[in-house]
C-alpha cells in the first residue's frame, strides 16, 4: 500500500562544513543542489524524519557496539562545531517500532541516551534544519566497528522498519546518511596505540579542544590526498566507478547487489568508509516496502578534497 513518502540518500563530508569554499573550490554545486533538495523537502511537508545513520566513535563505543540501535531519546554530539540539540524523539513511537522489529525477527539495541554525531545529523542540518523542529526516529547502523551486520540483515532491517512506517498515518521523509567511497584516517583498534584504544573504547565527552585536534587531523590528510602531498597521506581517494555502480544497483531497485560482500571486500573496493552504504541501502529498502518509486540519481562529484564521492539520491517528492 502506497503511502506519503520521500526518500533521501546523501553522502555527508564533514569537511563541507569547514573552510569550505578554498578547501574544495568545486564543490559549491553539491551545496546548491542540497538546497534544492531541502526546498523539494518542504514542499513534501513531512510530520516525521526517519535517519539511517552511522556513528564515528562520538556516540557509540567498542566497550559495547550494537549492530543497530534505535533512540527513543537522543541528542546531537558537538563534533565539527555542530550544535549540541536535543533531536525531538517520539520515544512512544521509538519503542513501537522496536517492537515491530522484535516480532519481525529483527533484534536492535535501545538508547534513552542516544548521542548523534555527524553522520545523522548533517543530513538533518542539510535537508531539515538543526536543531530539527520536526520529530526525528534516529536509526544508527554501525558501519565503523567490526562486526557490523551482514549487508542482507541490513536491507531486512529496512524492509521492516519500512513496514513498520507503513501503517503509521505519518508523512515521512527518509534519510539514508553516509559517504559513498572515502577512506578516512579511523583508527583502527587492531593495530591502535594504547592511548588510541583507551579512546574508542571508553565512552567519554571530548572536549571542545580534542574535538578540534581530531577534526584538524583529519583536515590534514584529506588536503594531502587531494595534493598529492605527504606521499597522499593517510587517505585513498574515492573510486567513482565503485560509486556508480552503487548508485546503479540502488536506481535498479536492487537493494540485495551487495549481500554477497564481505568486510574486507569493501575495505579494499571503497575503503573503510564505503561501509556507510548499509545506511542508503536500510533506507531505499524501507521506502520500497512504503510504496515509494526507486531513488534516482539528483548529484554526483567525486570531491577529492572531502575525501568522498558526494552523492544525493532522491524518491517520492512532489
Amino acid at each position: 500500500m502506497s503511502q506519503a513518502a520521500m526518500l533521501v540518500c546523501a553522502s555527508h563530508s564533514p569537511l563541507m562544513l569547514v573552510d569550505m569554499p578554498r578547501s574544495a573550490p568545486d564543490s559549491q554545486d553539491f551545496v546548491a543542489r542540497a538546497e534544492e533538495v531541502r526546498a523539494r523537502v518542504a514542499r513534501f511537508a513531512p510530520d516525521l524524519v526517519v535517519v539511517f545513520g552511522p556513528d564515528h566513535f562520538n556516540g557509540f563505543f567498542f566497550d559495547l557496539m550494537p549492530v543497530f540501535c534505535i533512540g527513543a531519546a537522543a541528542e546531537s554530539t558537538e563534533d565539527w562545531q555542530l550544535p549540541r540539540c536535543e533531536l525531538n524523539v517520539p520515544s512512544a513511537l521509538a519503542l513501537d517500532c522496536v517492537e515491530h522489529l522484535r516480532a519481525a525477527g529483527v533484534d536492535v539495541a535501545l538508547s534513552w541516551r542516544m548521542k548523534a554525531d555527524h553522520g545523522i545529523t548533517i543530513p538533518l542540518k542539510l535537508f531539515t534544519g538543526l536543531p530539527p523542529a520536526l520529530p526525528v526516529l534516529p536509526i544508527f547502523v554501525n558501519c565503523a566497528a567490526p562486526p557490523r551486520a551482514a549487508f542482507r540483515r541490513v536491507g531486512r532491517l529496512g524492509e521492516e522498519v519500512g513496514k513498520f512506517l507503513a501503517t503509521l498515518d505519518r508523512r515521512v521523509l527518509v534519510l539514508g546518511s553516509g559517504g559513498l567511497s572515502h577512506d578516512p584516517p579511523t583508527p583502527h583498534f587492531a593495530d591502535a596505540p594504547p592511548e588510541v584504544r583507551k579512546r574508542l573504547l571508553e565512552r567519554n565527552t571530548p572536549s571542545a579542544a580534542d574535538y578540534r585536534a581530531r577534526e584538524a587531523r583529519v583536515i590534514r590528510a584529506a588536503r594531502a590526498m587531494a595534493d598529492g602531498t605527504d606521499g597522499g597521506g593517510p587517505c585513498r581517494r574515492p573510486d567513482e566507478s565503485w560509486d556508480r555502480a552503487v548508485i546503479a544497483a540502488l536506481e535498479a531497485g536492487a537493494t540485495d547487489a551487495y549481500d554477497g560482500m564481505t568486510d574486507a571486500d569493501i575495505d579494499r573496493e571503497a575503503g573503510f568508509g564505503g561501509h556507510e552504504i548499509r545506511c542508503w541501502i536500510a533506507a531505499c529498502a524501507a521506502m520500497r516496502e512504503l510504496g515509494g518509486p526507486r531513488p534516482r540519481l539528483d548529484y554526483y562529484r567525486l570531491v577529492p578534497e572531502w575525501i568522498t564521492g558526494m552523492g544525493l539520491m532522491t524518491a517520492g517528492e512532489p
